[in-house]
């Protein structure tokens, strides 16, 4: 059993100083968000084994954020890759299947939309209903996708072949 969490960036500021899409930062929502996922994280076990983070900043500033909230004392490894920026579907797929080489149990992505969103999507086979009609339009900021794979390596998982365990974000987690 394999289980993948997919987390898109907390919410960022709209232009960064440099103009560039790739600067832009968490706004202090973002902050708070990312802090309150790594709370409910930390009380939701299994942990990420591997946590693999675009280098964009946002997404830097949001594993940062999360790894305060989650246990100290048994930090999950970051990568940190420059493919996770922009990057499709497929190109993610690949980011999952290439976890085989250190064999996380739990992997966690931080990345981006749209294609963030489309993995997810085209990940899910079954699973909670409630929670794949919630992510159907729109992944949000800050959006976390459990979903786990009946496949005991990383270089099997393959689009449809996942089962949604649960959709957390910190709108829902208010609620709760």
């Amino acid at each position: 059993m394999r289980r993948l969490l997919l987390l898109r960036h907390a919410k960022t500021e709209r232009d960064a100083p440099s103009g560039k899409d790739f600067d832009r930062r968490l706004d202090e929502r973002g902050q708070v968000d990312a802090l309150t996922l790594g709370a409910w994280l930390s009380k939701h076990p299994p942990l990420p084994d591997l946590v693999c983070v675009s280098t964009a900043v946002r997404a830097q500033q949001t594993w940062s954020q999360l790894a305060i909230g989650i246990d100290a004392a048994r930090p999950a490894l970051a990568a940190h890759l420059d493919e996770i920026y922009n990057a499709g579907p497929t190109d993610l797929l690949a980011v999952a299947r290439a976890a085989a080489v250190e064999d996380p149990a739990t992997l966690m992505i931080i990345g981006h939309n749209p294609g963030l969103h489309e993995l997810a999507l085209s990940l899910i086979g079954g699973g909670d209903a409630a929670g794949q009609k919630a992510i159907a339009d729109n992944l949000p900021t800050s959006g976390l996708v459990v979903i786990d794979f009946d496949i005991a390596d990383w270089g099997d998982v393959a689009f449809r072949g996942g089962k949604l365990v649960r959709f957390v974000s910190p709108k829902l987690l208010k609620g709760d």
